[in-house]
């Protein structure tokens, strides 16, 4: 995907009409160290499963999108109580769900420390009480759901390293939890920002991310997105 230029005047426009009314985010983007622990790299080929949130899934599916390694990822809500909810329910705050992304990847290519690596430091902000940039409530939380005991290890881990190290002004808060669930977001939500990349959200808040990626981690960075329209789910 071309990522479109704005000027900078109108890009100061879009930044205040996004932030007027609400906080921005706290920490900017920042390259971070790798992960101490962290799953040993196999052979190329398989594939292995994270789900995470942090924010609208607009932004997360399109930074992983641009992840090498990345097979496909899927949009979609995790970490509630109810079954199969709707966009409208989730955006209530009421179920207790969170918008989430479904990350399918090779690990022997990218490792899950490697995918916490670009979540912590590009794909949102972890010093974020329940909201992201201009979005609030629950359902934009911070959250990790471990997949299995190796997941839960790594990413306790890492927190644990970033804290002790100071790698942000603030706290980290994002939740650790046992998935429970995930069900896939609507086909609208999907590739959204492939879709809409001159949309004034996309381009203040997601469109920075997949720069600070290319530009922090280029290694990791891949130039065509694994995009979901040409997955078979």
């Amino acid at each position: 995907m071309k990522m479109p230029e704005l000027r900078p005047s109108a890009l100061a426009a879009a930044v205040l009409l996004l932030c007027g009314s609400y906080a921005c985010a706290d920490e900017s983007p920042k390259a971070l160290p790798a992960p101490a622990v962290d799953e040993t790299k196999v052979q190329p080929g398989g594939t292995e499963t994270a789900v995470l949130s942090g924010g609208c899934f607009w932004g997360m599916q399109g930074v992983f999108e641009h992840v090498r390694g990345i097979r496909h990822v899927v949009a979609g809500y995790s970490g509630g109580a109810g079954v199969n909810p709707s966009y409208e329910e989730v955006s209530t705050g009421t179920t207790g769900h969170a918008e989430s992304v479904k990350i399918a990847f090779d690990p022997g290519v990218i490792t899950y420390g490697q995918i916490l690596r670009v979540y912590f430091s590009v794909a949102h902000d972890p010093t974020e009480l329940n909201r992201q940039g201009p979005d609030s409530g629950t359902q934009y939380r911070s959250n990790i759901f471990y997949l299995n005991d190796a997941q839960q290890r790594i990413a306790r881990a890492y927190i644990a390293q970033l804290s002790q190290t100071h790698a942000f002004r603030e706290p980290i808060v994002t939740r650790i939890d046992r998935i429970s669930g995930f069900y896939t977001a609507e086909a609208y939500h999907q590739d959204y920002l492939i879709h809409n990349p001159d949309s004034i959200y996309i381009l203040v808040n997601d469109l920075p991310k997949i720069a600070s990626l290319k530009s922090l981690y280029p290694a990791l960075y891949t130039a065509s997105p694994a995009k979901v329209a040409d997955t078979r789910l």
